[in-house]
């Protein structure tokens, strides 16, 4: 079998885009401007399922069904609303992005986690099966040990807390054709996921190190919510590098353009 990914609907989320891009001619006003109304949009979540001869791996899993209730505490439900799909309330979960594919959590022998945030790792215990091997960078579980409280930011222990969860140092190919790269900034250890496919050719998904193509530049437009400004600029010079190296192509990791016109969704569509 070839090495083969589909990229599965795991949540879209909606908010002040001021979040996610500090761009003075997109999302800050003019005085002109001061009673229009901020830029307020979609904020898709993806997941991805490589499929290998080694096994299946899989890149985050989105948001929780139970978000309201779950980040309630944090009050990320008011300021990240998951917008259910109209039609059928059920459907943009990873659970049911599985199912069409007719899979569970249980036939998923590799889940890689980009970082350990609530809208990246939410449904990270459904993968507690005996069977799955979960990792994220060793940056990111070394940074989580100092959180106390519900929780810190966007991340929320509960989410993963009593997992075992493996750590990777450093740019790693962890499978044939599929390779993580260490690229922290927007948390300790937020990693990117890089594959290199056979007929077309190299695909970066940036996870958060690049939240949306605005941000991507050059130059690199930061967000709000950011842990260290400066390695952040680094890791997106680095994908920018690699990108260019590879000619690869890149998926930014809550571009809602992008996710409605140029990603080719699970599970009619697939790289190969």
């Amino acid at each position: 079998m070839d090495i083969k990914a589909h990229v599965l609907h795991s949540g879209d989320m909606e908010a002040d885009y001021t979040w996610l891009l500090l761009k003075p001619d997109r999302i800050i006003k003019p005085v002109q401007e001061r009673n229009t109304p901020r830029e307020f949009g979609l904020v898709p979540t993806h997941a991805i399922l490589v499929e290998t001869p080694e096994g299946r791996m899989l890149w985050d899993t989105g948001v929780p069904r139970d978000w309201a209730k779950r980040w309630e505490p944090t009050t990320f439900d008011r300021f990240f609303p998951v917008v259910d799909d109209a039609e059928d309330p059920e459907a943009g979960y990873l659970d049911h992005s599985l199912a069409q594919m007719g899979l569970t959590t249980e036939d998923i022998d590799l889940l890689v986690l980009s970082h350990l945030h609530f809208d990246h790792a939410a449904n990270a215990k459904a993968f507690d099966n005996g069977k799955t091997k979960i990792v994220t960078s060793s940056a990111e579980l070394e940074g989580v040990k100092g959180i106390t409280g519900y929780n810190q930011g966007a991340h929320i222990p509960s989410d993963y807390e009593g997992l075992d969860i493996g750590g990777i140092d450093g740019d790693e190919e962890i499978l044939p054709g599929v390779s993580v790269i260490q690229t922290p900034g927007h948390t300790w250890g937020t990693m990117s996921l890089m594959l290199d496919l056979p007929n077309d050719g190299t695909k970066i998904f940036t996870s958060d190190a690049v939240y949306m193509r605005d941000s991507w530049g050059p130059p690199a437009v930061g967000a709000a919510i950011v842990w260290n400004n400066l390695a952040w600029l680094d890791s997106v010079e680095k994908l920018r590098k690699i990108a260019q190296e590879k000619e690869a192509e890149v998926f930014f990791g809550h571009d809602a353009d992008q996710a409605a016109n140029d990603i080719r969704w699970a599970p009619e569509g697939f790289y190969s």
